[in-house]
């Protein structure tokens, strides 16, 4: 398959992989979708910066005018940023009928991971995984996210699985398709919003040389899914228990009440527990995209280091 037809490698991005150097994906829901002018560019080109600061390249992933980018400009950044929510949000079915039309696309966790696997890069930093949404014993509503976890071999690091979601079940989900799911420095899996959970991961790690060679290990042993890591938010952000959960109940009442489902179902709750917590959440989002993306970076470098 001659991938070029598809797929722009920005050019710093594809020197850092044909040299073997660390490279860092980022998707570009968080700026289309994740929040409003200018912060989302602003927090974007933060993201890439702490992605340097620690020795890595950043590879931010979008589709725009009907082409898979790995890498994107600060000009191509500040485009999503501004044109918002206007930009399609972009998963697996989404891909090819986007590129036929020549259209825009925000890459959600699953359509980053591919590209990033198409273009070599193996780690990839993000806020949270999509997952199990509650009531999905009937709804059958479950993020491609996970199905993408289970089938391609990117290691995504991550603050959990939103609190929006079952945890429990996004848990089970995981294990049945392969997927390690490892706390960072941590037991317990990280709640995105704040530290805990209550439910157990598979492994404790703690160090980003030690998340490298677990991951080595699954692609030599070519196992062919992906890697979760799961990093908490730092102390520091995290958000009361009781104020967050209560937020998001009451904004899970509100998307049922209103009939909104499928793909709409999570810009909307993250937007009214914004609301509902006056921005609080917003801030911790953002403060935990700017840990994974360092922790993401320095097991890049380890990474590398070991090839």
């Amino acid at each position: 398959m001659n991938l070029n037809r598809f797929l722009d490698v920005n050019p710093e991005v594809a020197e850092a992989i044909a040299q073997g150097k660390p490279v860092v994906a980022l998707e570009s829901t968080i700026i289309s979708h994740g929040m409003p002018y200018p912060q989302n560019v602003e927090t974007a080109l933060n993201v890439e910066n702490i992605i340097r600061q620690n020795g890595a390249v950043p590879a931010t992933i979008a589709i725009i005018g009907g082409r898979l980018k790995a890498g994107l400009t600060k000009e191509e950044i500040e485009y999503f940023g501004k044109k918002g929510q206007a930009i399609a949000k972009a998963s697996r079915r989404d891909l090819a009928v986007l590129c036929a039309r020549g259209e825009d696309g925000a890459t959600t966790v699953t359509t980053t991971m591919i590209i990033a696997h198409m273009a070599g890069i193996q780690v990839f930093a993000t806020g949270g995984i999509g997952g199990v949404h509650r009531g999905a014993e009937t709804t059958m509503d479950i993020s491609a996210d996970l199905e993408e976890l289970g089938r391609t071999p990117v290691m995504v690091v991550c603050a959990g699985a939103k609190s929006i979601l079952d945890l429990g079940l996004t848990l089970e989900y995981l294990e049945t398709h392969g997927v390690p799911v490892i706390g960072y420095g941590t037991e317990e899996l990280p709640a995105f919003y704040t530290r805990t959970s209550g439910f157990k991961v598979d492994y404790r790690i703690d160090t980003p040389e030690e998340l490298a060679a677990a991951f080595k290990a699954q692609n030599d042993m070519g196992l062919g899914s992906g890697m979760l890591v799961t990093n908490p938010i730092p102390e520091e952000f995290s958000m009361d228990p009781k104020e967050i959960n209560a937020a998001i109940d009451r904004a899970i009442g509100e998307c049922k009440e209103q009939g909104i489902h499928g793909k709409a179902t999570t810009p909307f709750l993250l937007a009214r527990v914004a609301e509902l917590t006056g921005g609080d959440s917003l801030a911790s989002n953002i403060q935990l995209v700017y840990n994974n993306a360092k922790v993401a970076a320095l097991t890049a470098k380890s990474y590398c280091g070991m090839n």
